[in-house]
């Protein structure tokens, strides 16, 4: 009897240690410069973690359905292969991925690409970025989609960091010239919009202009001009990314990309569903859905495509900041009971906020594909990575079903290398606590 005790007591210890091993941290790592291996933490052994990094991270970059292609001797771009287009999301993802994996090669060959065919370097968008562009450089559009700066800037800020300002390419001085073309301090004289004053934007009070970020409400716009910037995209909130430019950005603008870091953790609480979790894809500023968007019934106010993303770019700020930890922790708890309710290797890509489906035009297709709820690796990858944020058992299974999902076509021939192969890889870069903080050297 004393030896089944003694047994019982041992295991107890030992499922006490592993559920204390896998809740979530108190602290972020701007504080603590530690990052969670949720893979180890949850048995994977590390060499088998470091080959799958590897492998995903070959898949994106130089595999077979690869989405990253050199061009000459110095540039290359990441395409939307489906769409035949080269978009700044990707771009920008590419340099972050780059940056991460400390791959200055790949870095600079991004880098240049958008500069030289992608970044308006003179006239009212000077600093902005032209949002899609084919692969020969030839823009589709002129304008600009807000997260791709939000990136660019994030990602040289980080170049900067971990490379210097000396070898070929001043990365801190490219962040600096995009923040100040794209949020500048005194306010030019240009057309459309009311009135506007003085503020921690500066300037005096005269015509309003576009900006990257919302002055009144200091909430990322959707697109920095035209009607996209009355309202915004959930997911182009990352409150961390701001306190990485009050760090380092050295604009002397610290106390305003503060404020939006806070502003824009309190906008999320709003454009996030109180019962599933869910966030439409679009939203006016005060968090409420925007519906209708191009011409489909309930367009903009549904959980699809680019809300994916709102839950890894949560657990992102989790582990950076965890100034929101409270919330947060609920909030990714209260995502995977939804999704685990509707079956871990069966829930679907596109929802209502509350949680029904939706139906007939307002399913949205992807890349010419005919509209179809799909279970997208995509979604698999972030709903895995708010694992970060969650201690409760199901956690391990979303971790458990983005290791074992095959990224490979559906049944119908549908295939996404690129929108659903980053995030795959996004996610396997938090769950192996790969995508880090990159502070300057000896800071």
């Amino acid at each position: 009897m004393k030896k089944l005790i003694l047994i019982a007591t041992l295991l107890y210890m030992c499922a006490s240690a592993n559920a204390a091993s896998r809740a979530p941290w108190t602290k972020g790592a701007f504080e603590t410069r530690q990052y969670r291996n949720l893979f180890a933490e949850m048995g994977y052994a590390q060499k088998d973690i470091d080959q799958k990094v590897s492998e995903v991270f070959n898949d994106v970059f130089f595999g077979p359905n690869k989405v990253y292609f050199e061009v000459g001797d110095t540039m290359g771009y990441v395409s939307d292969v489906k769409n035949h287009d080269v978009r700044t999301e990707g771009m920008s993802y590419g340099l972050m991925v780059a940056v991460q994996f400390n791959r200055k090669d790949i870095f600079d060959r991004l880098w240049r690409w958008s500069r030289r065919y992608m970044q308006h370097q003179e006239g009212p968008r000077e600093g902005y970025f032209a949002w899609s562009c084919k692969t020969d450089g030839t823009r589709n559009a002129e304008g600009a989609a807000s997260d791709g700066e939000l990136y660019f800037i994030t990602a040289l800020i980080f170049a900067s960091n971990q490379w210097g300002n000396d070898t070929g390419i001043n990365y801190k001085a490219e962040a600096q010239r995009i923040l100040n073309c794209t949020m500048p301090r005194e306010l030019p004289a240009s057309a459309g919009g009311g009135q506007m004053g003085g503020g921690p934007f500066g300037g005096q009070q005269g015509p309003r202009r576009s900006f990257l970020i919302d002055p009144e409400t200091k909430l990322i716009t959707f697109t920095p001009d035209g009607f996209g910037q009355r309202f915004t995209d959930p997911s182009y909130h990352i409150p961390a990314f701001y306190e990485v430019w009050a760090r380092w950005a050295d604009d002397g603008r610290a106390d305003l990309w503060n404020e939006c870091a806070r502003r824009s953790r309190e906008y999320l609480h709003k454009a996030c569903n109180e019962q599933t979790g869910l966030n439409p894809d679009m939203s006016n500023y005060d968090g409420t859905p925007m519906p209708g968007w191009g011409g489909r019934r309930n367009g903009g106010a549904n959980f699809r495509y680019d809300s994916w993303r709102v839950p890894m770019n949560i657990a992102l700020d989790y582990e950076w900041s965890c100034a929101d930890g409270e919330w947060q922790r609920q909030y990714g708890e209260k995502i995977q009971n939804f999704f685990y309710s509707k079956g871990i290797n069966d829930f679907v890509d596109q929802y209502r906020t509350d949680g029904t489906l939706p139906e007939g035009d307002e399913i949205l297709p992807a890349g010419g594909s005919a509209p179809k709820l799909r279970h997208s690796i995509g979604l698999v990858a972030t709903t895995a990575a708010a694992s970060v944020l969650c201690s409760h058992d199901k956690s391990k299974e979303f971790v458990d079903a983005l290791w074992n999902a095959r990224h490979e076509p559906f049944d119908d021939g549908y295939f996404d290398a690129y929108y659903d192969g980053l995030l795959r890889l996004f996610a396997f870069m938090h769950l192996s606590g790969r995508y880090r903080i990159i502070f300057p050297a000896g800071e």
